[in-house]
């Protein structure tokens, strides 16, 4: 019999595939660029996609997790530790999930602000929302940054205007 935990290693192994490929077309002189005063440089959005799969292992191992609870890291200054933080988040998530039990994963996980509870779920749903769903919003917001500065969009779940099927 399958675990709950299986789909969502085969899930989150093909999504950072995708992931990884916009990753690889930063370049390291566009870093500190932003398309609008309000958002965030490339480098500060890329860091961000990396290290979500690492902050976020909390969910598989503590009840709750305080928001803003680690020290705000600087944005990276190359690609190569992009991708390097990102390997690191990858294989510590992977290897926390793969070793859940299905009672684990049914658990009710939190994630607070002082006495505030900002989400309340069970820990396979805490996974799909906060590091699945939460990967692929910032990856958008990438590939657009990306588009904005001439790069070439990989394909991510179909073809893309530089990389057919």
């Amino acid at each position: 019999m399958k675990r709950l935990v299986d789909p969502l290693l085969a899930e989150f192994n093909h999504e950072a595939h995708t992931t990884r490929r916009l990753l690889e077309r930063l370049p390291d002189d566009k870093l500190g660029w932003k398309p609008h005063e309000k958002s965030m440089t490339l480098g500060k959005l890329a860091t961000h996609l990396a290290e979500i799969p690492a902050f976020f292992t909390s969910i598989l191992v503590d009840e709750t997790t305080p928001a803003g609870g680690g020290a705000a890291r600087p944005a990276a200054t190359t690609r190569d530790e992009i991708l390097a933080a990102f390997e690191g988040a990858i294989a510590r998530f992977t290897a926390s999930l793969g070793e859940r039990t299905d009672a684990q994963m049914l658990e009710r996980w939190r994630f607070v602000r002082g006495e505030q509870v900002i989400v309340e779920l069970p820990r396979v749903a805490a996974v799909r929302a906060l590091v699945l769903s939460h990967s692929i919003h910032h990856r958008g917001q990438l590939s657009v940054y990306l588009r904005l500065l001439d790069i070439p969009v990989p394909r991510i779940y179909g073809p893309s205007a530089d990389e057919p099927m």
